[in-house]
């Protein structure tokens, strides 16, 4: 101590780090979903993975590798194109741990014993060390149902895919221990207008096609093979595109550049050319969109539970952060008004994970059931649009409640605040989301039934809920101006779902404490406005409990 009297050696009142927990275990919510849904067969499986993603040693990969990121290596040192990107080993190391624990694989070789749910369990935990290494991770999970469509393309490449060996190597696919796959949509002049792609592929025969144009976003342009959209003769059609030919050649994919994106920076998102590129077309021409979209029906559930996750893992953090720190003579998890936000925070965390896990379910669901898939192709944008719009908004808030401490970058929260948004956006942004609900109310009126049907069911559990039901039918019933209020409806309908499947899922305090915050004439607009303290402490614990 200092001849003044001040200690200068040792800080009080500092937060310790969250690491070395296990984030499925810590997680009462996400445990609920897996049980209520028909996942208890995987549940030592989660609690592995958990502490896993929760230790210090990935926590820390999940750092490094955003703070490393990837670097696009163009030409050797004598002039040869390369199109390689480097990656820090973290990356490969985070990469390596969620292959060989099946993370992209599980939902295809569990198929019809809750493989679906399983995937989507594992993803959530991985998520919260690091967004940018799912991504690949995610198309390789999504490409399966896009690969199938074409026999041959599927028993060359599904071996690979399914496989749980991470092969980081730059050689052909057919030299491989295991493959990874990305996808090239988007061109400069059209992005989520697809339709209006330049991209153009001429038969060779055989089902082979020399692509040639630009993609102004690959995703994942390490992958060892890609979707890609391009212009045939009968329309816009769906091609796999290997690194390398048949034959073994580099394939002419040209990268030009790698995106410095807002967040995400643990992953690459590139530029590319492809100057007559060797690629095999998935189905018929002029079918494309159809084909690919089976991919996207997949990344589209995976950023609904990724933006769960991020959620999750933000409220986590604030929660672990009230539960050490003091102000005003008391710990700051016992502040009346900070409790209130934390739990307003942990009732959408759940509401979101909810969300996320059934939709799982109903992929599960929809291998067996026909209404069960009809509800799930819609009940899927809908997630994808909600979850990833209150995500942003609320990993915010929970960046408020740690403070400065959480605004610097040693802390996690900056990376998650700046990762969160791009769910939201990629795989098609909230009002594509909106439109292509619109679009299935009218075009797939199987679908508009199905989710008519789940709602119908709910009416009479709750006072709140039904109101909220009954106003819901009357826009839907209002065709007059309908894509003006489509966010209008895909709101109403993703608060109906959380709230039904709380109801059906959720302690009644929780559930009855979404319906009057979400629901009622009562509502309000900022965190930390929930009446009454009966059930906070509840809610917040099944966030996050140490």
């Amino acid at each position: 101590m200092s001849p003044q009297g001040f200690d200068f050696q040792h800080t009080v009142n500092q937060v310790p780090v969250l690491d070395n927990y296990n984030a499925f275990t810590t997680h009462t919510a996400l445990q609920n979903a897996l049980a209520a849904y028909g996942g208890n067969g995987f549940k030592e499986q989660a609690k592995t993975f958990g502490a896993l993603m929760g230790s210090h040693e990935m926590q820390e990969a999940g750092s490094l590798a955003n703070k490393n990121p990837p670097l696009l290596k163009t030409h050797d040192r004598f002039g040869n194109r390369l199109d390689v990107v480097e990656f820090h080993p973290a990356y490969h190391r985070m990469m390596d741990v969620s292959l060989r624990h099946q993370v992209h694989s599980i939902a295809w070789t569990a198929r019809q014993d809750g493989g679906y749910l399983a995937h989507s369990v594992l993803s959530y935990l991985k998520q919260q060390i690091d967004e940018g290494s799912s991504c690949p991770l995610t198309m390789t999970f999504a490409v399966v149902p896009s690969l199938e469509i074409e026999p041959d393309i599927a028993r060359e490449w599904l071996p690979l895919v399914l496989s749980n060996e991470y092969d980081r190597r730059h050689v052909p696919y057919f030299e491989k221990k295991g493959a990874t796959f990305g996808m090239a949509m988007t061109e400069p002049q059209g992005g989520s207008d697809v339709r209006s792609n330049l991209t153009f592929a001429r038969p060779k025969g055989n089902g082979i096609y020399q692509i040639t144009g630009r993609k102004w976003f690959c995703s994942a342009p390490m992958s060892d093979a890609f979707l890609v959209l391009a212009q045939a003769e009968k329309g816009l059609s769906c091609f796999l595109l290997p690194r390398f030919t048949p034959d073994g050649e580099k394939n002419q994919l040209r990268f030009q550049r790698l995106k410095d994106k807002l967040g995400n920076r643990s992953n690459a998102s590139g530029e590319v050319e492809f100057h007559e590129a060797w690629g095999k077309i998935i189905g018929e021409e002029g079918r494309g969109i159809a084909n690919i979209m089976e991919m996207v029906r997949h990344t589209r559930l995976d950023c609904a539970i990724g933006s769960a996750a991020t959620l999750q893992r933000a409220v986590a953090e604030a929660i672990h952060h009230c539960n050490h720190r003091s102000a005003f003579g008391k710990k700051l998890i016992h502040q009346p008004l900070m409790k209130n936000v934390l739990a307003d925070l942990s009732l959408e965390s759940e509401a979101a994970t909810t969300l996320a896990m059934r939709l799982a379910k109903g992929f599960d669901d929809a291998l067996l059931d026909e209404e069960a898939l009809h509800f799930t192709r819609i009940a899927t944008a809908i997630g994808k649009f909600w979850n990833t719009k209150r995500a942003v908004l609320a990993v915010g808030e929970a960046l408020e409640c740690i403070g400065g401490n959480g605004y610097v970058e040693e802390s996690v929260m900056p990376r998650l605040y700046r990762d969160v948004p791009v769910n939201a956006i990629w795989e098609g942004s909230g009002n594509v989301q909106a439109l292509d609900v619109l679009r299935a109310m009218h075009k797939e009126p199987a679908s508009m039934e199905a989710l008519l049907n789940y709602f119908n069911k709910a009416k009479g559990l709750d006072g709140d809920l039904s109101r909220h039901l009954d106003s819901l039918q009357q826009l839907i019933a209002d065709t007059a101006e309908q894509e003006l209020k489509a966010r209008i409806i895909v709101e109403k309908m993703a608060l109906a779902i959380q709230a039904i499947e709380l109801i059906a899922i959720a302690p009644s305090s929780v559930a009855q404490l979404f319906c009057e915050s979400r629901l009622s004439v009562k509502r309000n607009f900022t965190w930390g406005t929930l009446s009454g303290s009966n059930s906070l402490d509840e809610v917040i614990a099944r966030t996050y409990s140490a």
